[in-house]
């Protein structure tokens, strides 16, 4: 059977190091490592306060958006994500490994940026019974190009590589066309048919054949192929009730759910705002039968309410292939993606990836079936200290006695008659600065608003929310925190809210809070991370 995945070694959590210092090296000491990598021109204009993130995976120097989806190769993970000298400019894809995912050794720049000509979004596959005739175990990649220059309409290119991922060749005339563009003869007609990116492949046992989503602006298109090379246009995926703008990164994947019934799920990062909704990661559950995904709802679930888990990717474990998937997204947003942030100043770097969670398919009690993440189960392993702090009764405010810059914080909460429970972290030494992390009413919600920095506002983007029972009066939280990210996890992960956070180097306390009564917090564990 041709797969996805070589059914191997564990992947595991995210952060960045050195390969040769995996067994040795803390998560801070990796990320260490990774500035001692700076180039001279972006160590010059660092300053004495780093910025960079400690156990979440960050470049070297430069803009990181997209990742690409891994393959299993050489005994680690090859990662590949979209890298450019300036932010949010036009580059190629850097490539990095982990042998378990809470370590990324840096390998360099994999297909490199040609005159005019960026490599965007795609995915990496092993072709491991040689479809397209590149040799059993050839590394495939498909990834969008602009045919005709940076202007032109957007087509589908193969890479392939016979090294495990570590250099690749290009065909040089893509593999799947954009016929509407093709068809387009004025610079608004180009414009209006561009959109066509970021494929995704998976494999269909079923039928025998590769299956391809293509992301457009109001659809999603699906095609299928026996070689990675020669593609046959089945039917579009749209959702004409919802506005949730267009497809960029979509996935297409089978998982196993909890009650032993097998499920196609169909997703895609997309703006839904105008609605009231997240700009992360919508999917649907549903049935693929070789030509058409019909979805179970045409009304999208999220696999993450906060405002930064976009152009993600999952693919399945090596230790429970069909029943679990690992995944991470770009913590980032288009709505300000465009803007400097402190570790350009800090550090030379802008961007880093989420951490990576672990993802099942769970039958809930209303019949339908929902996508649940918790964070990788190797990173508790990492943790360099584990703080337990007494149960706590709060009516108001009670700050914890601890300070750190990348840590987690896990706890139960309950209460009967408060309206608003919560964590804040990130606070100042004064209470001025804060982000809070609390249950109110009908929402769970994440607010960053009290975070803003000079230069750096994400206002009007703060408040994160998420629904959640109205009646419920009792929460679990994990809430990660690193130098400039929250990332939170809700009961079992149903919900999961991932931010960018500009903390300030002081924003190091956290505190409890409660409004209109009392709540006790139970069970508090505070898990140090890196230095």
């Amino acid at each position: 059977m041709t797969s996805e995945f070589r059914r191997r070694a564990l992947f595991q959590g995210a952060g960045i190091g050195a390969l040769a210092l995996f067994a040795t090296t803390a998560p801070g000491e990796a990320a260490r490592a990774a500035a001692a990598s700076l180039p001279a021109s972006a160590a010059a204009g660092a300053t004495a306060a780093s910025f960079r993130a400690i156990y979440h995976m960050t470049p070297p120097a430069g803009w990181l958006s997209d990742p690409q989806r891994p393959v299993f190769t050489r005994g680690a993970y090859q990662l590949y994500y979209l890298h450019s000298d300036v932010d949010n400019g036009d580059g190629g894809w850097d490539h990095v490994s982990t042998t378990d995912g809470v370590d990324f050794a840096f390998q360099g720049t994999v297909i490199p940026l040609q005159t005019g000509l960026p490599t965007w979004t795609g995915c990496t596959l092993v072709d491991t019974d040689d479809t397209a005739g590149y040799g059993a175990g050839a590394v495939i990649a498909l990834a969008t190009r602009p045919t005709g220059g940076v202007r032109k309409y957007q087509e589908q290119y193969l890479f392939w590589s016979t090294d495990g991922g570590f250099t690749f060749t290009v065909r040089p005339e893509p593999v799947i066309v954009n016929t509407d563009g093709r068809a387009a003869t004025t610079d608004a007609e180009i414009a209006n048919a561009e959109w066509f990116r970021d494929p995704k492949v998976a494999w269909d046992d079923a039928r025998g054949e590769w299956v391809c989503v293509i992301g457009r602006q109001r659809y999603a298109a699906l095609y299928t192929s026996k070689n990675l090379i020669d593609w046959t246009l089945q039917r579009n995926f749209d959702y004409p009730d919802h506005d949730l703008g267009g497809i960029e990164c979509p996935d297409l994947f089978q998982i196993t759910a909890d009650d032993g019934t097998t499920h196609w799920v169909l997703s895609g990062s997309m703006d839904a705002y105008d609605e009231g909704l997240p700009c992360t990661y919508a999917y649907w559950t549903g049935s693929w039968d070789g030509s058409f995904f019909t979805a179970d709802d045409l009304t999208p679930q999220w696999l993450d309410w906060g405002w930064d888990w976009y152009a993600a990717v999952t693919w399945p474990s090596n230790e429970a292939p069909t029943t679990k998937r690992y995944g991470l997204g770009w913590m980032n947003n288009w709505k300000y993606a465009n803007r400097q942030v402190p570790t350009d100043t800090s550090d030379g770097y802008n961007g880093q990836n989420s951490i990576v969670r672990e993802i099942t398919l769970e039958k809930q009690p209303d019949g339908r079936y929902a996508l649940l993440s918790a964070p990788v189960a190797a990173l508790r392993g990492t943790a360099t200290r584990t703080i337990p702090i007494a149960d706590q009764t709060v009516d108001g405010s009670t700050v914890l006695p601890y300070t750190g810059r990348a840590y987690e914080i896990e706890l139960d909460v309950t209460w009967t008659d408060a309206t608003d429970v919560g964590v804040s972290v990130g606070r100042s030494a004064d209470g001025t600065r804060h982000t809070d992390i609390g249950k109110s009413g009908a929402d769970l919600y994440v607010d960053r608003a009290p975070s803003d920095r000079a230069g750096f506002a994400l206002t009007p983007y703060t408040r994160a929310v998420a629904p959640i029972d109205t009646a419920a009066r009792s929460v679990h939280l994990r809430i990660l925190v690193d130098t400039q990210s929250v990332e939170v996890f809700v009961d079992a992960g149903h919900i999961v809210s991932s931010n960018q956070v500009n903390f300030d180097v002081g924003d190091t306390g956290v505190s409890l809070y409660a409004v209109g009564g009392s709540a006790t917090f139970t069970g508090i564990t505070i898990r140090e991370y890196g230095r």
